[in-house]
């Protein structure tokens, strides 16, 4: 007799809203203590002198020197292509390389310098120590670009201005640490804006065809499994298998959702996630899914889904052994299952 296990998703917007979603007990949530500017005046930091994000506006001669050739390089929707340094899991990251120079890096392995932070550093060592700032303003030739960041953001993804960089941060409302975080130079931040923004001037979008639009989505599909996997480590779960079977079923519902324009577990036309396994003939103990819409990329969907509860608990399951990852233009679909 198979056991389905039917994870119900929560929808994630571009700036992610979790209402509904429960909180844990005691959230990390920035108080009074905190240090937080809500003044015009916005509190910069000088850019680090050591560390990952040194690499930001350097050349890719540079960057391999230093950590030699990635092991894979995927494209990107935002017009720099990612490479891939994946080595080992400590010293997992993603360098965004544009124009043969490093224009943005999201840092993930627990061994990585990120300076002034740290990976799995305590939020409220962070709060305590840098000014968190509710808008921050930045000025380029062809514009005028202010991001506002909300409660939520402050709480899971403050932004934090080093020098001429930004550091975008990964908090982990759960455990209260340090996930990962993203430095990007001023006109990525801009070109992705991941808060609300406000702008004067010309905001510049990247186009796609479809042939690159797939490469976007096949190496999304590897940066989502092999985060997870490291994630899984990270919280002493066993690592999954690449699950060929899954990741084209998983595929399949992005683009259906895509296609029919829903976001559903349940398709209109091939019924919940049960029926959908079984007109696939997936053999399984058990299974669960993850999805999401509208998120940046990969990495951003990730994280977003490690602060849902209910998702947290699929990554994180350690009765699962197999993933399939699916993404389709910006759907994004997990499925688990234990083989």
């Amino acid at each position: 007799m198979l056991v389905i296990i039917f994870l119900v998703g929560f929808y994630f917007e571009l700036r992610p809203n979790h209402n509904g979603i429960k909180e844990p007990s005691n959230p990390p949530k920035i108080d009074d203590q905190a240090k937080i500017n809500e003044k015009n005046k916005v509190n910069t930091y000088s850019r680090p002198k050591s560390g990952i994000s040194t690499y930001i506006g350097k050349s890719t001669k540079e960057l391999t020197k230093q950590f030699g050739k990635p092991s894979r390089i995927d494209a990107s929707a935002y017009g720099y292509d990612w490479w891939i340094y994946k080595k080992k899991d400590a010293t997992y990251f993603q360098a965004g390389v544009k124009n043969g120079k490093v224009v943005t890096i999201y840092a993930l392995g627990s061994g990585l310098s990120v300076s002034p932070f740290k990976i799995g550093e305590k939020v409220e060592t962070i709060y305590q120590t840098i000014t968190m700032n509710t808008n921050i303003t930045v000025k380029m030739k062809d514009g005028t670009y202010r991001f506002e960041l909300s409660e939520e953001d402050l709480n899971i993804s403050p932004l934090v201005q080093l020098g001429d960089i930004y550091a975008q941060l990964a908090l982990d409302k759960f455990s209260g640490t340090l996930t990962s975080v993203r430095f990007m130079d001023k006109r990525t931040l801009v070109q992705q804006h991941p808060y609300a923004m406000s702008y004067q001037g010309h905001l510049a979008k990247e186009t796609i065809d479809s042939t690159k639009r797939e490469e976007v989505e096949r190496g999304s599909e590897q940066q989502i499994f092999d985060m997870t996997n490291i994630i899984r480590q990270r919280y002493k779960a066993p690592k999954l298998h690449w699950d060929k079977e899954l990741s084209t079923f998983a595929y399949d519902h992005s683009k259906d959702m895509a296609v029919d324009n829903y976001f559903s577990h349940t398709s209109p036309r091939y019924g919940n996630l049960s029926k959908r396994l079984k007109t696939a003939n997936i053999v399984y103990q058990s299974a669960g899914e993850n999805i999401a819409a509208n998120y940046i990329d990969g990495p951003a969907t990730v994280e977003g889904w490690l602060n849902s509860e209910e998702h947290r608990k699929a990554m994180l399951d350690s009765q699962f052994t197999s993933l399939g990852v699916g993404v389709y233009d910006k759907y994004y679909t997990q499925d688990f299952a234990q083989r």
